[in-house]
């Protein structure tokens, strides 16, 4: 187990692949504590069941607040967020499970938080390309609450960890996901 504050190798040479099970992510360099949704992990992930999904997942891309991080190099695209960012996790509309920016007609979930829990996070390809309604959305590798308390549905580990991993992600990384 890493040490409190310390972080992955970033002197990795490929990108490399998560792994969650029994309470901590697992990575070639190394693991740490993570949190997961207080529905547990579900391969029949719904909306709102307050489950993680089960499964091995793309991260497309990462996302940051500029005014509270400076994120390390990293081969994983990665967008500044804006306040008006939000995702969209009504099921009845067409861009359910995406990237929206406020003001938006459905029900979002806004991502410029003030607890700090997205300051930085890494999108997970869940229920996404096609994406089924009803399915799951808004899955997000982000930063943990100070007492890990479960999440909605996410991945959470200390802010440290996560900016340590990005160094090492790209966007041909994974995360697999089981109980």
């Amino acid at each position: 187990m890493l040490a409190a504050g310390k972080g992955p190798s970033a002197s990795a040479a490929a990108h490399v692949s998560i792994e969650y099970h029994g309470g901590s992510i697992y990575w070639p360099s190394g693991e740490a504590r993570a949190a997961v949704g207080a529905g547990g992990v579900r391969a029949n992930k719904k909306e709102g069941d307050k489950a993680t999904p089960a499964g091995t997942f793309s991260l497309p891309f990462g996302m940051y607040r500029r005014d509270r991080i400076s994120i390390p190099n990293t081969d994983l695209p990665m967008t500044p967020l804006q306040e008006a960012h939000a995702w969209v996790d009504d099921p009845n509309d067409p861009k359910y499970n995406q990237l929206v920016e406020l003001p938006y007609p459905s029900h979002t979930e806004k991502l410029w938080r003030a607890d700090g829990i997205y300051d930085l996070l890494v999108v997970v390809g869940y229920n996404m390309n096609p994406t089924q309604p009803g399915a799951g959305s808004a899955i997000f590798l982000h930063i943990a609450r100070p007492n890990f308390s479960p999440t909605e549905g996410c991945i959470a580990v200390s802010r440290d960890i996560l900016l340590g991993l990005l160094p090492v992600l790209g966007s041909d990384s994974t995360l697999s996901i089981r109980e």
